[in-house]
C-alpha cells in the first residue's frame, strides 16, 4: 500500500476516533459554583497532589484556586457515561477598566522579567485582545500514568472503561486545545499566552498549532517558558483533519457562553457577535 493510502487510512481512523470522542465526552463551561468546584477539585488532584504546586491541605473540599479565577472562564471536559471530570482549563481575560487596572495575566506575575520577546509581550498588545490559557489538566484516570506517586491515593472508580473508550484517551489533550481555541474565538480575543513545559508545544506543533517561545526558562515546578500564538493563524494552520472536531466543539460551547459570562459577572470583557 502506498504512503498516501496509509496516510488517508490513518486520517480516516483518527476522524472516526474524534467522532467517538464527541459521543463519549462533553465540553461544559462552568456556569455555577458546583461546576467551578468540579474544576477546582480536578486542579487540586493534578496541581497539588501530583505536581506539587502547593501541599495538599486538610480542607475537605480539596480545591485549587487563585485570584485569577475571578476573571476567567472555566471549561470542563466530562465523560458522559460516568460523569467523571476528565480534563479542564481556564481562559483568563484581563480587565481594561480603571477599577481592575492592576489585574494582569498570570504569566506576567510568575514570568516577570523572563518575558523577553521584543514585540510579543502582553504589555505591548491591546489589552482587550489578549488572554491566557492556564490550569490545563487531564485527570489521572485518562492518562497512561500519574505525574508522580508521592501524595496520590489509588483510584477506586465504580466505572470501568471499555477498550473502545480507552482508545480515544490519547486524543483528549488535543481536544482540550481545540476547545481553548474555540473559546478564544468565541470571546473575540486574538493573542493567546500560556506558560508551558517545552514538550507540550512540540506535541501541539504536530497538529498545526505552532506556539512561539516568548520568554526565558523559569523554574515553576519544572522548567517552563512563556509561549504565544495568534489565534487567527492557529485556526488557519491547524491540520485539516481537526477542522470538523474544532467546529463540533465550538458548537457545543457557543450556546453556553452567555450564561457563563453572566455568572462570572464579566460580560463587559467580551464583545459577543
Amino acid at each position: 500500500m502506498g504512503r498516501s493510502k496509509l496516510q488517508q487510512q490513518g486520517a480516516g481512523n483518527r476522524s472516526e476516533a474524534f467522532k467517538q470522542l464527541d459521543e463519549d465526552f462533553a465540553f461544559k463551561l462552568a456556569c455555577n459554583d458546583k461546576d467551578r468546584h468540579r474544576v477546582y477539585r480536578l486542579r487540586y488532584k493534578v496541581y497539588c497532589q501530583e505536581i506539587g504546586y502547593s501541599p495538599p491541605n486538610d480542607d475537605d473540599r480539596a480545591l485549587e484556586l487563585d485570584a485569577y479565577d475571578t476573571n476567567a472562564l472555566h471549561c470542563l471536559l466530562e465523560h458522559r457515561a460516568s460523569g467523571i471530570a476528565a480534563g479542564c482549563f481556564r481562559l483568563v481575560l484581563p480587565a481594561s477598566d480603571d477599577e481592575h487596572a492592576t489585574i494582569k495575566l498570570p504569566l506576567q506575575e510568575y514570568g516577570g522579567r523572563s518575558l523577553t520577546h521584543s514585540s510579543l509581550h502582553p504589555d505591548r498588545l491591546p489589552i482587550r485582545e489578549i488572554c491566557e490559557i492556564s490550569r490545563f489538566a487531564t485527570a489521572r484516570e485518562f492518562r497512561n500514568r500519574p505525574i508522580n506517586h508521592e501524595t496520590l491515593n489509588g483510584n477506586n472508580l465504580a466505572y470501568e472503561f471499555s477498550p473502545e473508550e480507552r482508545r480515544i484517551f490519547p486524543l483528549l489533550t488535543i481536544a482540550l486545545f481545540l476547545a481553548t481555541h474555540s473559546l478564544v474565538d468565541l470571546v473575540g480575543r486574538r493573542h493567546i499566552f500560556a506558560m508551558m513545559a517545552s514538550r507540550l508545544p512540540r506535541l501541539l506543533a504536530m497538529s498545526g498549532f505552532r506556539f512561539t517561545r516568548v520568554g526565558d526558562s523559569i523554574e515553576l515546578h519544572g522548567r517552563r517558558h512563556a509561549f504565544y500564538i495568534d489565534n487567527h493563524l492557529a485556526q488557519s494552520n491547524m491540520n485539516r483533519e481537526l477542522a470538523e472536531p474544532y467546529q463540533r466543539i465550538r458548537r457545543q460551547l457557543a450556546p453556553q457562553l452567555p450564561l457563563a459570562l453572566a455568572d462570572r459577572g464579566i460580560m463587559g470583557l467580551v464583545e459577543l457577535p
